[in-house]
């Protein structure tokens, strides 16, 4: 048993919950392996956890679901990984840590050209762009889009990619500085909702047809005006609810607004297999590389001072890719 060092939740509530303490760390698993991390990404879904909207699967609860490191021991029976391999994976618990054992199964190699810190800082933000606009609705050329928070962290990955797609694409911020950062970021049309109202901007620009579809991870604040953006059999994508949740959901609105489609998808039933996991991660690795799509870490915290950086993020105060750095 050796000791390290890492953020537990014993209950929830404000930033103030989230303890940064000294734990006892066992050897790995038949299974898993052991990684020193290099950086750790920091969500909303993180958020969730510690308020309680989402419930820890059991308490006290090491929070965080995304991180890049190396490989520092191997447990029985791990032939696919080995000491010294730099890995990052999206989706397991614990990542607000030094160090963690982890399953394998949840492991993708992170390739040549890519730094751990950019490994970390786009596996879940990037692969929830990428299964959003490659599976949850196949976006191409002829695809018109509306992205809320389009200054955010999956925001700036799906604005670059969705322009390489060939989409047109349109996006909402909550300021001027984070309208000028997503026209950075392949956004077409930027919508200030702070100084606009961004229903009737979308129909300005779609010359009243709507949008073919709206990703929209803010929830209870831009609902039900996202359907009012859509075209007739559009679809509504929620995969978040930063503002809170979505209440009193009637199903037969979305009739009434045109026979809408609406899925609430999330990241890890899209790769909850092997071969979906490493599809997924190595169409992203593959766009990165091929410079379609830049990772920006805009903000970095140490990973003792995740009470800040949490207080930062809910505040909107935050900008694409915020990094935790362990010590």
């Amino acid at each position: 048993m050796t000791k390290t060092q890492a953020v537990v939740l014993n209950g929830t509530g404000g930033p103030e919950v989230l303890e940064y303490v000294d734990i006892d760390l066992p050897p790995p698993k038949a299974g898993e392996v052991r990684i020193r991390h290099a950086a750790i990404g920091l969500n909303f879904i993180d958020v969730y956890f510690r308020t309680g909207l989402y419930k820890a699967p059991h308490m006290p609860f090491v929070p965080g679901k995304e991180a890049a490191g190396t490989v520092t021991a191997v447990g029985a029976g791990v032939s696919d990984f080995k000491v010294g391999d730099r890995v990052a994976y999206a989706g397991s618990d614990g990542a607000y840590s030094l160090e963690r054992n982890i399953e394998t199964r949840h492991l993708v190699t992170v390739p040549d050209g890519i730094a751990l810190e950019t490994a970390a800082a786009m596996m879940l933000k990037g692969m929830t762009a990428q299964y959003l606009l490659n599976r949850t609705f196949k976006v191409g050329p002829d695809t018109t889009l509306l992205f809320h928070a389009a200054a955010g962290g999956v925001g700036l990955i799906a604005g670059q990619w969705a322009k390489a797609l060939g989409a047109t694409v349109i996006g909402t911020v909550g300021s001027a500085a984070k309208a000028q950062l997503a026209r950075e970021h392949g956004y077409d049309h930027v919508i200030n909702y702070a100084t606009e109202d961004f229903v009737a901007r979308v129909a300005e620009i779609t010359g009243g047809k709507g949008v073919d579809v709206v990703y929209d991870s803010i929830g209870r604040d831009t609902f039900p005006e996202s359907l009012d953006c859509l075209k007739r059999l559009g679809m509504f994508v929620s995969f978040g609810q930063s503002s809170g949740p979505i209440e009193d959901f009637t199903l037969a609105l979305l009739a009434q607004k045109g026979s809408l489609f609406a899925t609430r998808p999330t990241l890890f039933t899209y790769i909850a297999t092997r071969d979906e996991l490493t599809d997924c991660a190595n169409a992203l690795f593959d766009v990165v590389l091929s410079n379609k799509v830049r990772i920006n870490v805009n903000q970095t915290y140490p990973l003792r001072e995740v009470g800040r950086a949490h207080t930062e993020l809910e505040a909107r105060k935050t900008t694409g890719t915020t990094l935790l750095i362990p010590e």
